[in-house]
């Protein structure tokens, strides 16, 4: 017997039931992914011993776009795949980790739920059954990484299913995005008005969200372009680039030559976002 529809017919709890899930994914209230990868670590799952036939492919994490994060505030992301099976897929489950090896609870670093399973819709394909799933992950960092800023950077994506005979098919590595720390940035240019010819002063500040302490802190020794744009213009050119001091301040110094706008762009790194100072106007006379 085959199921016609994946998760979509299946809803949680009478799935559960029905395949035995591993852990905490049987808990009936929550009718969503493992309530954390190590569940599956802690039972020596590896992808590679997997019985079920599944395949997955086309991953994509927040549609192709990092991850940014500050200390408030929940973030959606959505995820697609796509999967195939010969006989059909029961059920399928999502996961977001970072770390070298998803089968050993040691080498996890960090772990991520989905919402819910994800919904798939079957299309009959050559030789089996083809799935288009979708599924959201709702990231708090006030909860998600409370404990610590190390899990900024490359996240994996796991995606595991069961077939009709509950047989088990994972691959930890489908897709990959990055989670980000925020970036903010500033930018005040004096005097104001100023002669032309005359020295301008651009200062500024460059801080990031620290998860653990639920603020933001200066980001030290960063390069920041400095960059301009003429009072009637749409482009902005760069004059230089300085780095930010050891509390994550930018001061730097340029002549005055029109009328125009004055910000700082960062550019953002592997694991912080990128930001850009509302551009400040400095009338030349």
């Amino acid at each position: 017997m085959r199921i016609p529809t994946a998760a979509t017919v299946l809803s949680g709890a009478v799935a559960l039931s029905a395949l035995v899930l591993p852990g905490a994914a049987q808990a009936a209230e929550h009718p969503g992914a493992a309530t954390d990868l190590r569940v599956f670590a802690s039972q020596n799952v590896r992808p590679q011993d997997a019985l079920g036939g599944t395949t997955f492919k086309d991953g994509v994490v927040n549609k192709g776009k990092d991850i940014v994060l500050g200390v408030t505030g929940k973030k959606a992301v959505p995820v697609t795949f796509t999967a195939f099976d010969e006989e059909g897929v029961a059920i399928t489950q999502a996961f977001l980790w970072q770390g070298t090896d998803s089968s050993s609870t040691d080498t996890i670093t960090g772990s991520l739920e989905s919402d819910d399973y994800p919904t798939c819709t079957e299309t009959p394909v050559e030789n089996g059954y083809s799935y288009s799933c979708k599924t959201v992950f709702t990231i708090d960092p006030a909860v998600a990484f409370k404990d610590g800023n190390g899990t900024a950077g490359t996240w994996k994506l796991f995606l595991g299913a069961y077939d009709l005979y509950t047989n088990a098919s994972y691959d930890d590595d489908v897709a990959r995005t990055k989670i980000k720390r925020a970036a903010k940035l500033t930018a005040n240019a004096t005097p104001e008005p100023v002669k032309k010819g005359k020295t301008i002063t651009v200062t500024g500040k460059l801080s990031r969200a620290n998860w653990a302490t639920g603020k933001y802190a200066g980001y030290t020794n960063q390069p920041v372009k400095l960059q301009f744009r003429k009072k009637g213009s749409n482009t902005y050119t760069t004059l230089k680039t300085v780095k930010t001091n050891s509390t994550g301040a930018l001061s730097t110094t340029t002549k005055a030559g029109s009328d125009g706008y004055y910000r700082f762009v960062f550019a953002g790194t592997t694991t912080t976002g990128s930001a850009t100072a509302p551009g400040d106007f400095v009338d030349v006379r």
